[in-house]
Parts: C-alpha cells; structure tokens; sequence
C-alpha cells in the first residue's frame, strides 16, 4: 500500500531534516503525478510551519537535455522558500551553497514578476507585459532520492529538487526576446556546457505561461514580486566540496557559487 500524502511529505520532510536519502526503488513507487502534487503541498506546509516563506516557484525539465540527463519527459514545477535564495551579485568567488545533501548546479534564466499573472493561454507577450526583471541565476538542485533516481512523481513530491537559487546580476534585454541568450558553464576554469536560453522549453517566458496554467487549474496564481527560474540550460553538474561552478549569460553578466571545503555527500536510509 502507497502512503497517504501526509504520511509521505512527513517522510520526505524527515529525510531531508537528518540528511538522509531515500531510494526511489523502495519508496513511493507507485506515485501518480497528481497524487505526487498533493504531497509536494503538505510538504511545502511543513516547511512553512516552520517559519519560511513561498517567494516563487521553479520549473524542471524544460530542457531537453535536462529531460535526457534525468529520464524525465515532461516539465513539472515546485516551490522556491526564502530560505533557498542566494545573493549572487556580491563580489568576491560566489555565492555560498552549504549544508546539501548532493547538489548539482545547472544555469538558468530567472523571471521577476511585476504584476500578478494568472490563466490559461497566455503567450509570450502576455507574460513580457508582467515581467519586471530578466536575471542571470544558477540553481542548486539537490534530490532527496538517491543517486538522484527517481520517477517523474517522486520528483514532483520533492518539490523537483528545489535547494537554492543564486540571483545574479539584471539582464540587460527585452523579456520578449529573452531565448536568445548564449550561457556558458565554467568550473576550475574548465568550459563544461554550453548553450542558449531558448533550450527553456524554446523560450523563457513559454515556461511561466505553462506554470501560470498548472496553478490556475489548482485554483492558484502567480503573483507580483515572486521569481520563477525556468529551468536548466545544461545538464547538471555535481558542486563538490571546495570547489566552485560559474556561468556567463551573454557577454558579461557573471553568476557563481561555491561549496565549502569539507562537506560530505549523505548517505541513504538503511532498510526497514
């Protein structure tokens, strides 16, 4: 028998409290995607009980190669808490990501809401006429599930992997014409990956309309001020202890973050 909903959001919530991962194979294995939704809401309750607050929301796998690298073969969305957000326009080596379980960092546009949006059908313009701001960020993901193995809904029921988000600098472009921004993902001064902001599902802002029509469905909306990152552009790639990651967005704008020296990875739960 699946766990209820509560019951799996409290499980997922107590891993993540005592860093320790869960194995998909195990856990959940039968999770429907709306069922997988209603435990990512318990969950995100849990956590704003605990005093944190909802500023926006993150989208996954709109790339294809983000689909490719996690098996994964449609978007789908979760939360971003205050706690998860990084400064990423201090000088001086990046924002600092501590404490994760196994992150993986992967760039991404970022979108500043001006005014509320709302429904279904929205298009490119619509959403441009509410953007406030266009900003260069990395995400850190980091999955409760181990090895990061996990179904579509597994995913979904841990928020799709939501961590961090360094915000780094304003883009200097139209919100229309956002998908067509080169990236480049450094680490040790080694190029890793490369590509445009059109891998977002062929554009940035084709995200936040999809996003705008998931929460209408549930009754919900975006509203002014939240950030929504609208998935990665490359693959993920590991932050290892005492090592950093960066990306360049055009010619010039700058994001990194680094982890601190001397952390471990955590380790999966033992058998029941």
């Amino acid at each position: 028998m699946e766990p209820t909903a509560d019951a799996l959001a409290a499980l997922l919530h107590r891993a993540r409290s005592g860093r320790t991962l869960l194995d998909g194979a195990r856990e959940a294995t039968g999770l429907s995607l709306d069922e997988a939704y209603a435990v990512q809401d318990r969950l995100t309750a849990l956590r704003l009980g605990e005093g944190r607050r909802r500023v926006g929301w993150k989208l996954g796998y709109t790339s294809a190669v983000m689909r490719e690298q996690m098996g994964v073969d449609a978007p789908n969305h979760g939360p971003l808490l205050d706690d998860m957000v990084l400064d990423g326009t201090v000088a001086g080596g990046g924002a600092e990501a501590a404490g994760h379980l196994h992150p993986r960092v992967e760039p991404e546009i970022g979108i500043v809401l001006a005014r509320d949006l709302a429904g279904t059908g929205l298009g490119i313009a619509d959403v441009a006429a509410a953007v406030a701001e266009v900003r260069a960020c990395l995400e850190v993901v980091d999955s409760i599930w181990l090895d990061y193995r996990f179904t579509a809904a597994q995913n979904t029921a841990d928020g799709s992997s939501a961590a961090g988000v360094v915000v780094g600098p304003v883009l200097d472009v139209d919100p229309a014409e956002c998908h067509g921004i080169p990236v480049e993902l450094t680490g040790d001064g080694t190029v890793l990956a490369t590509a445009t902001s059109a891998a977002a599902g062929g554009h940035p802002l084709l995200g936040v309309a999809w996003l705008a029509g998931e929460l209408a469905a549930r009754g919900r909306g975006l509203r002014a001020g939240e950030l929504v990152i609208t998935g990665g552009l490359t693959a993920a790639v590991p932050l290892r202890a005492g090592h950093a990651l960066a990306a360049r967005f055009g010619t010039g704008a700058v994001v990194a973050v680094r982890r601190p020296a001397g952390e471990t990875d955590a380790g999966c739960a033992p058998p029941p």
